[in-house]
């Protein structure tokens, strides 16, 4: 993709729209989600997430700390990106409890889109393997979501040049 002067290098550069966002976010990108703990203190977790329904599905196993974190204090943050796309999208967000821990409930629907988009092939042994573990599902509503891609500055990041230059 050229930018203009021929710097095709730095890719599509800007805003993501809401097809590329969807695409992106439909693909395998670890997500890293940021809570408070009890403390108050940042607690950030590598976790996988489903994007649907204008949020983020999160499918926490029951022992997870941050899922209590989350259930405590909704406030959460997430970060998706990719390196060699140079795609990423930050959020700011509320996580809603739909599920306590349980077995078989709402959340493995979900739990299996997310396992055969992430494993792919050994989805099915995953799968079968932790079936008897608990699990919270949540939902992250976004507050504020910001995007990007390419490699570049945003214009609010540049100075322009100064006058008589």
């Amino acid at each position: 993709m050229t930018t203009g002067g021929g710097e095709t290098w730095r890719g599509k550069v800007g805003k993501m729209s809401q097809a590329e966002i969807d695409e992106f976010l439909g693909r395998v990108a670890l997500c890293r989600l940021a809570c408070h703990d009890d403390d108050g203190w940042p607690y950030v977790v590598p976790t996988c997430f489903q994007y649907r329904n204008g949020g983020f599905y999160i499918v926490p196993r029951a022992r997870s700390a941050w899922a209590t974190f989350m259930k405590n204090d909704p406030r959460v943050a997430l970060v998706i990106d990719d390196a060699d796309s140079q795609q990423r999208v930050s959020v700011q967000g509320r996580a809603r409890v739909i599920e306590e821990p349980n077995i078989g409930g709402e959340w493995v629907a979900v739990a299996n889109d997310m396992v055969r988009r992430y494993l792919g092939g050994i989805a099915d042994d995953y799968l079968d393997s932790a079936s008897d573990e608990p699990r919270w599902l949540f939902f992250v509503e976004p507050i504020a979501m910001t995007t990007w891609q390419g490699v570049d500055w945003a214009k609010k990041y540049k100075h322009d040049p100064p006058s008589g230059v």
